[in-house]
């Protein structure tokens, strides 16, 4: 009886003990990496990020996709980041005081984009300048809209668009929505739209993917595994099934 009447006492203070113990026992430690990405790296980027956060238990990716002349302007005015990847050198150039040496992670194609079954009948690039045609391109600044006025240049195409989109995913939207007969897109973006819209890809690289780890950032380890991840083998064997091509 005397036993058992220490047994309770004493299971009680170890059962304290062990909570006590549990409760400031320190939590593991937690890292959100914060990548700024070209919108045409959406899908793939997203995928190669829950893949680095299974890899590394507490880390978290958080993306802002958007035009690469966008990010860099934000970068630019002092927004948080610790990677950035654009879809030309040309964008990440201007902002390269705030960068670490670049490294290509792909390169990509342009796309004629148009409405499922292609009611305009849009196959070349000749056909973006017939009158009457809507045409929708990214801006000139945005690395698409650069892209694709080079490659109508030098087709001798002359082309007024209806609408001058702020990142590549606008284009397709408009073509998608019914805004416009026809748009230059990146080959990846009209890969990821599926049967939402038809297309046709144009031969040739056109866009060529450099990322960098910004200067300064608390986190430039964790940046560059996620560098190393994306140039890996196969983080290109992810990039390639989004249609890009290979670093």
């Amino acid at each position: 009886m005397r036993a058992a009447r220490w047994t309770a006492p004493a299971a009680l203070c170890l059962l304290l003990v062990t909570a006590c113990g549990r409760g400031g026992a320190a939590a593991p430690p937690t890292t959100t990496l914060t990548v700024f990405a070209a919108a045409s790296l959406t899908e793939s980027f997203t995928e190669l990020g829950r893949l680095y956060e299974q890899e590394r238990p507490g880390t978290t990716v958080a993306f802002s996709f958007a035009g690469s002349q966008t990010l860099a302007a934000q970068l630019e005015q002092g927004a948080p980041a610790d990677l950035l990847a654009t879809a030309d050198e040309a964008t990440a150039a201007k902002v390269a005081a705030r960068l670490d040496p670049l490294r290509v992670l792909a390169h990509n194609r342009l796309a004629l984009v148009t409405p499922p079954g292609d009611p305009a009948g849009v196959t070349t690039l000749a056909d973006l300048g017939r009158p009457g045609l809507r045409v929708v391109l990214a801006g000139p600044t945005v690395p698409a809209g650069a892209a694709a006025r080079r490659a109508l240049s030098a087709a001798h195409v002359q082309v007024s668009p209806v609408s001058e989109e702020l990142d590549v995913k606008g284009v397709v939207t408009k073509v998608r929505l019914g805004e416009a007969d026809a748009g230059i897109a990146y080959a990846t973006d009209l890969r990821a739209a599926g049967a939402s819209v038809a297309g046709t890809e144009l031969p040739g690289v056109a866009a060529t993917y450099p990322a960098a780890v910004v200067r300064g950032s608390g986190r430039a380890d964790a940046a560059r595994a996620f560098l190393d991840l994306v140039t890996s083998a196969r983080g290109q064997a992810v990039l390639a099934r989004y249609g890009f091509l290979p670093a």
